[in-house]
């Protein structure tokens, strides 16, 4: 079991965007600290939702700070910035981390940001598997042209290349930078699929939806000539929410007392780049949601939730949101529990 923190850098009703920074750089070194294996960076433009808005640069940042733990991005936009750009300080991070950078990436959604970026709706609606194509040339070969609708360009020279990373005691590269998917639909399962690439799932699904879409992800993969065995070893990645306290009521209190005020404010302020309609949660009821799916309350309760998620779907790698009481020290505390006092019931 691979348990890591999902780190948005909310901003809460009364704070400013450099605490909920600080809180989520704490977050990771204490992650590091307690013995969690991963910290996964979210990455939003424009919207107190979350104030990150370069998880690669947040990444290095704490690549830097850390030396034992995996740094990932959950997720890089495609729509909103190039693949070759992208790539290319994906391989820069992967290569000076000595292998501890995970590539996530996504469709993103209809927002504003695609006006702002110069994207448009177009690269939202169509252009995700071009541009995850020319990412993913990027990644594994020594030369790339562009040659689609979006990105046409001469052949050119890949430098720094993801696959010259060398292990310092073997001499031998340990294989390339890990690049993963965020799915939320039958189609991005499929190409997630088609191109080997495991998915991140979203901390609103439960267990049923995320074995069906993985289900569906392995009969798409084998389809494609995917080997049984790296179908059997994708290492999928489910998102959601922890909270550790002695008691699950109060546990839940914590986030049901913190988490609507985030939602409301951050959710209401995403503006469509179309001004098509779209329905907000119930800020409520999303959190009562999410503290019933996922592992809120005591430390034996939490891990019993992980090993049921692992048991149904099949997933044994967690990304979990750890902030979700929007207090600097309580996080700390959060953290450090799940680490300490969870994950040794879990191996």
């Amino acid at each position: 079991m691979r348990v890591g923190t999902f780190v948005l850098a909310a901003q809460f009703p009364g704070q400013g965007p450099g605490e909920a920074l600080h809180r989520a750089i704490r977050s990771a070194e204490v992650a590091e600290e307690s013995g969690l294996d991963s910290v996964w960076l979210a990455e939003h433009h424009f919207v107190p939702y979350g104030v990150c808005p370069s998880a690669v640069t947040l990444a290095a940042l704490l690549l830097g700070r850390t030396r034992r733990i995996r740094v990932g991005t959950a997720v890089s936009v495609l729509p909103t910035q190039h693949p070759v750009a992208l790539g290319e300080q994906a391989a820069l991070l992967h290569l000076t981390s000595g292998g501890r950078f995970t590539l996530g990436v996504g469709r993103g959604g209809p927002w504003i940001d695609l006006e702002v970026f110069g994207g448009g709706l177009e690269a939202y609606e169509h252009g995700f598997p071009e541009s995850l194509g020319l990412l993913l040339d990027w990644l594994r070969e020594a030369r790339v042209a562009g040659r689609g609708e979006r990105y046409g360009f001469r052949e050119v020279a890949v430098v720094p290349r993801a696959d010259e990373l060398l292990d310092e005691e073997s001499g031998e590269s340990p294989g390339g930078l890990e690049v993963i998917v965020a799915c939320t639909s039958p189609k991005s399962v499929k190409l997630a699929a088609e191109n080997g690439l495991p998915m991140l799932l979203g901390m609103h699904c439960g267990d049923e939806e995320k074995a069906e879409m993985v289900a569906l992800w392995r009969s798409c993969a084998l389809a494609a000539g995917r080997s049984p065995e790296s179908v059997r070893e994708a290492g999928h990645v489910s998102a959601g929410v922890a909270q550790i306290a002695d008691r699950a009521d109060d546990a839940r209190e914590t986030l049901v007392k913190a988490m609507p005020g985030w939602l409301r404010q951050g959710l209401d302020a995403h503006v469509t780049v179309d001004g098509r309609h779209r329905v907000m949660r119930d800020p409520v009821g999303y959190t009562e949601l999410l503290c019933g799916l996922h592992p809120v309350g005591p430390p034996r309760l939490a891990a019993d939730r992980l090993a049921a998620t692992a048991e149904r779907t099949g997933i044994t790698r967690f990304a979990l949101l750890v902030e979700g009481s929007g207090d600097l020290v309580a996080t700390e505390e959060n953290v450090a529990r799940l680490g300490t006092e969870v994950l040794p019931l879990l191996e």
